[in-house]
């Protein structure tokens, strides 16, 4: 069978005569030449099986079946699928993984966030086999951000926040509560319990830990504020509806603040380094964090401690 490159459609496709002389097409789910001869030689050479779109596919179905977030790998595999999608578990090897992370390069994108797209991929073929034939390279990851923000630059993110009343109410809870980004566009009124001034920020899906934690003082009053105000069950609402992404708002807020490189997870990076500054407890930070085991936290925030280090000085002295 001799096969052949054709566009169809704006997509790459691979063309092919029958044993009756008809043409029969079939897509290679890309607009990219030197992509589509990539899978048209694989195609060429190599028999039908499962491919990592049939993989992934099941793996993701299996997470929501068994209640964990598949969002991050539904959005992972909408990068991963040009390349991947195609492919059999063993036509996948480094050199492709590598030419992936060059082609999210020019895309602008961080080995952050192609780690973790890698990581997805590599995650959904170990849950079909363990001893997968493929072989993922993932490219090494940033070292963790330092920024967090002073007390007069979170103020300043405050004030400049106050345009959008649901970035304000996010920034105020993120700090009050230290909570991931996910876990507060989550929270319901029904996990908000003025009477014990308690915030729950569990969702009820498996995966991360997530605590309850007190209200502060400004926690409280800027969910009076919102349940005044409320429209649906969620507490960051826009328009009645939940909210799906602060990132843009977010931005905009720090971009007005005349803030550079603060994202959303500053907010909790920041809360639990002012914790370790006042002299609190790992423990008790990891527990407000939702951290499953302390030695995470004392890895990343130990430092900031004002005991840091401070009973191996004294043996200088």
């Amino acid at each position: 069978m001799q096969l052949r490159l054709k566009l169809y459609r704006g997509k790459w496709s691979a063309v092919w005569s029958d044993e009756t002389g008809q043409t029969r097409r079939r897509s290679l789910r890309t607009d990219d030449r030197e992509l589509a001869e990539q899978r048209l030689a694989d195609l060429t050479r190599a028999p039908a099986g499962v491919t990592a779109g049939d993989i992934y596919a099941a793996w993701t179905a299996d997470l929501a079946a068994r209640g964990k977030d598949a969002d991050r790998a539904g959005h992972a595999w909408k990068a991963l699928a040009p390349v991947f999608a195609g492919l059999r578990p063993d036509q996948i090897d480094r050199p492709r993984c590598r030419a992936y992370a060059a082609r999210r390069r020019r895309q602008d994108r961080s080995d952050g966030t192609i780690a973790k797209e890698l990581g997805c991929l590599r995650a959904a073929l170990r849950w079909r086999d363990r001893h997968t034939a493929a072989e993922i390279e993932l490219p090494p990851r940033p070292a963790p951000r330092d920024r967090r923000l002073t007390r007069d630059e979170f103020r300043r993110l405050r004030l400049a926040a106050k345009q959008a009343f649901h970035i304000w109410l996010f920034i105020v809870l993120g700090l009050a509560t230290a909570a991931r980004k996910q876990a507060l566009l989550d929270l319901t009124w029904d996990r908000v319990d003025f009477e014990r001034r308690q915030i729950r920020l569990d969702s009820g899906k498996a995966g991360k830990a997530r605590a309850i934690v007190p209200m502060t003082r400004h926690a409280r009053r800027a969910l009076r504020l919102a349940a005044r105000l409320r429209t649906s069950e969620h507490v960051i609402e826009y328009a009645g509806r939940p909210v799906g992404n602060v990132k843009k708002g977010f931005a905009l807020a720090a971009a007005r603040a005349g803030l550079d490189d603060v994202t959303p997870h500053t907010l909790r990076h920041t809360a639990a380094s002012w914790m370790a500054e006042a002299g609190i407890g790992m423990d008790e930070i990891a527990q407000f964090l939702g951290h499953g085991d302390s030695r995470i936290t004392a890895r990343v925030y130990a430092r900031y401690s004002p005991t840091y280090l401070r009973r191996a000085a004294s043996a200088l002295e």
